[in-house]
């Protein structure tokens, strides 16, 4: 593979291209990245025999669609090691899922991975505004979740000073913001909010911290969140997208000074949006579910692989030759069908965050009654406000709910510090029936 087709340079050179040139790139790489996978994993190769297409057919962009889907039972019915496409003698890290619905996805990279990925974070620091020299703590988890390690990487290539902190230990993460001082973190929004709540316990004004930016990402997150966030520790809060399966954090990251979405780095990932049902593609600016091919991926690639997240391609703007993607704000896994209404956790949330005597901190609970499924928005009220005025906002809430989404759910409200707390991904949906 030569270094043109690996991206080997450590500089942002590709964020000045042309759409034409990035278009030339993707072409040259997509090609690479087409025959690699086909003659390395066995997976593809059989996968593309029975789809009646052979890597050389590939010769446009718009070919890509004639390639067959990868999904998550694809790489879990390979498990462990069935999809790499190198010698194991050259993977230098291995990741893998939680597993918590089955077998982990396992993910492997070569050195020249971990290198294009360090530089794919530290252009992402930068583009949230980062800048060498500072200090940022990372509260993304380490060890088989790609977040912490893969954050930490690209702090280091990025001349910044890492504070390795991990997930958990909240008391902790409170102590070495005020004592270390960083100016940027690294989390899920969720967890952040629960800092947040440590902090002021702690009798910390949170917006009284040396942080300037929080790079947030690993779970879905509406507008309304990050406001709230804003608000609350007098920061930027930005998006950082990615997913194991195609790389981790750093696929696509938004610009702290337009903060319209994140922009996926177009010269290593591929982006479509598809139709979810029929699997066809649809155009720019319609909405779909995201599906990504990767470009540069030595130890682990993959074609046109379902991310099951829900959203569309936007036109660039701080990075003109490369599409922005709309904020996810939801999975079409994650959705809840209640009683033949569609609807997702964020809805609630964007809906819950508007109601000043209620906080973020919410959990659903689906349940059946009779023949018929309900919900139970359980949902903390704001310390300082009485029952009698949280039990009228839970009457607005259910009234939003009914009003915007269409269905009847009920809402519970618990008292300050009664549900759990985000140390990572945050849990918001729990199936009773």
């Amino acid at each position: 593979m030569t270094d043109t087709a690996v991206g080997a340079a450590h500089d942002d050179a590709a964020t000045t291209l042309t759409p034409d040139e990035l278009r030339a790139l993707q072409l040259e790489r997509l090609q690479w990245s087409v025959h690699h996978a086909y003659e390395n994993v066995p997976f593809y190769r059989l996968a593309f025999q029975r789809a009646g297409i052979h890597p050389d057919d590939v010769r446009t962009l718009a070919d890509v669609a004639r390639l067959p889907f990868t999904t998550k039972n694809d790489l879990r019915e390979y498990y462990p090691f069935g999809m790499f496409a190198v010698p194991m003698a050259e993977v230098r890290r291995i990741h893998a899922s939680s597993g918590t619905t089955g077998r982990p996805t396992v993910v492997g990279y070569t050195q020249t991975d971990l290198d294009n990925w360090a530089d794919l974070i530290a252009r992402s620091l930068r583009a949230a505004g980062v800048q060498p020299g500072w200090k940022v703590h990372n509260a993304y988890g380490y060890g088989l979740f790609t977040g912490g390690l893969g954050a930490h990487a690209g702090i280091e290539r990025l001349g910044a000073t890492v504070i390795p902190m991990s997930g958990g230990q909240t008391a902790k993460q409170v102590q070495l913001i005020h004592d270390f001082e960083p100016d940027a973190i690294m989390c899920t929004p969720t967890y952040l909010l629960t800092i947040a709540d440590a902090l002021e316990q702690a009798g910390i004004d949170p917006r009284s911290t040396s942080l300037k930016v929080g790079i947030l990402g690993a779970e879905p997150w509406t507008n309304e969140m990050r406001l709230q966030i804003e608000q609350r520790l007098n920061i930027d809060a930005v998006d950082i997208y990615g997913l194991s399966e195609v790389m981790g954090p750093g696929v696509a990251m938004e610009a702290a000074a337009t903060k319209d979405g994140p922009h996926i780095w177009e010269d290593h990932f591929l982006p479509e949006i598809i139709d979810p049902e029929t699997g066809e593609p649809v155009p720019d600016g319609e909405p779909g579910e995201l599906v990504f091919t990767s470009l540069t991926k030595q130890a682990f690639p993959v074609i046109r692989y379902r991310t099951r997240d829900l959203t569309r391609l936007l036109p660039g703007s701080a990075f003109p030759a490369m599409r922005r993607m709309e904020k996810i704000t939801g999975r079409d896994d994650d959705m809840i069908i209640l009683r033949g209404v569609n609807l997702f956790p964020t809805q609630i949330e964007e809906l819950a965050l508007g109601i000043e005597t209620l906080t973020p901190h919410f959990v659903l609970e689906l349940t059946r009654q009779g023949h018929l499924d309900a919900l139970k928005v359980r949902i903390e009220r704001h310390p300082d406000i009485d029952a009698a005025s949280a039990l009228a906002a839970a009457e607005v809430l259910k009234l939003r709910i009914k009003t915007s989404i269409g269905t009847s759910v009920d809402v519970q409200v618990e008292e300050p510090g009664s549900l759990p707390r985000s140390e990572g991904k945050y849990k918001r949906l729990y199936d009773l029936r």
